[in-house]
């Protein structure tokens, strides 16, 4: 067994406990699990046979639902519209930290460029200095006037 009583190999998003299992973790009715998941707040993995799975993910949150109902007083609706944004907020720090590193890449990228450019570059050629002078034209005066 490996963290925290889970199967070699399992994770904590591995489904592995039946319903009577997630029930007696979560402390929750087996039939309040049905309901969730009928409801869309927690929904199990299922095996081939359509029996549910939970996971330790699914259990810590069968546990905020209950918190949130119970402690705070949030009807379930509003406990869905909850879920709903964490894993938006959730997908969004993901999304965030891949364009993070993809600008990283870039940035480094352009760096390497610039240097090769500048690597390039002739050494026996000499800057040439630029003057500028001043030339006033004053045209022969003809004896007419």
């Amino acid at each position: 067994m490996a963290f925290g009583g889970l199967p070699h190999g399992a994770d904590e998003d591995t489904p592995v406990f039946v319903i009577s299992v997630a029930a007696q973790l979560s402390g929750l009715h087996a039939q309040t699990l049905r309901s969730y998941d009928r409801m869309g707040l927690v929904s199990p993995g299922r095996t081939a046979g359509g029996g549910r799975r939970y996971s330790m993910r699914d259990i810590a949150l069968l546990r905020e639902v209950q918190r949130l109902s119970q402690e705070a007083g949030v009807n379930l609706a509003g406990i869905k519209h909850i879920i709903e944004l964490e894993n938006q907020v959730e997908a969004l720090r993901s999304r965030v930290a891949e364009l993070t590193e993809e600008l990283a890449a870039a940035y480094a990228a352009a760096e390497h460029a610039a240097a090769a450019v500048h690597a390039s570059y002739r050494k026996d050629l000499v800057p040439l200095r630029h003057e500028t002078a001043l030339v006033v034209w004053k045209p022969k005066r003809t004896g007419k006037q």
